[in-house]
């Protein structure tokens, strides 16, 4: 058993991270159970993450309950958005009463981080929402056989 990330301080929090096989951080991700307007300060977050963890060249996440943006992030931490998703799409095959039921937090997290184990283990189906999208930007691959840590493990 690989040994645990240890996540930033309960004061920034990493809603999600994702690591390779090898526990290399490969995805931060930060996940907001609304509607955002303006995406700036989520994804300052993302980036203060990613300095505090060290993690150069992964991919950063931002879901809210509209869409989840992937981005690519280089040495210098810069955010190149290579792909948008519908949230709904995706999330809607881990609870069918997604699009019609109020979404709090640590629930959202919750059916991110299930649709990633799904990516990773294939738990739940053959070929997971947006497997072709996450292997063509090169994600896929970098997560399979990985691992996630939350937010949640905190409430364990």
């Amino acid at each position: 058993m690989m040994e645990a990330i240890k996540l930033p301080t309960r004061h920034h929090e990493v809603d999600i991270i994702a690591t390779d096989k090898h526990g290399e951080i490969v995805l931060i991700v930060e996940a907001k159970a609304q509607k955002l307007q303006t995406k700036s300060s989520a994804i300052s977050q993302l980036k203060s993450y990613l300095n505090t963890l060290e993690a150069n060249n992964a991919f950063a996440m931002l879901a809210d309950l509209d869409e989840i943006e992937i981005f690519k992030v280089n040495q210098e931490n810069d955010f190149k958005k290579i792909l948008s998703l519908k949230t709904v799409n995706i999330l809607k095959y881990y609870d069918a009463e997604f699009p019609v039921k109020k979404i709090f937090a640590l629930y959202f997290i919750t059916l991110l981080e299930a649709w990633l184990r799904d990516l990773a283990y294939h738990w739940k189906s053959v070929k997971p929402p947006a497997s072709e999208e996450l292997a063509t930007i090169g994600l896929l691959d970098m997560i399979k056989q990985g691992d996630t840590y939350s937010q949640n493990d905190y409430y364990e």
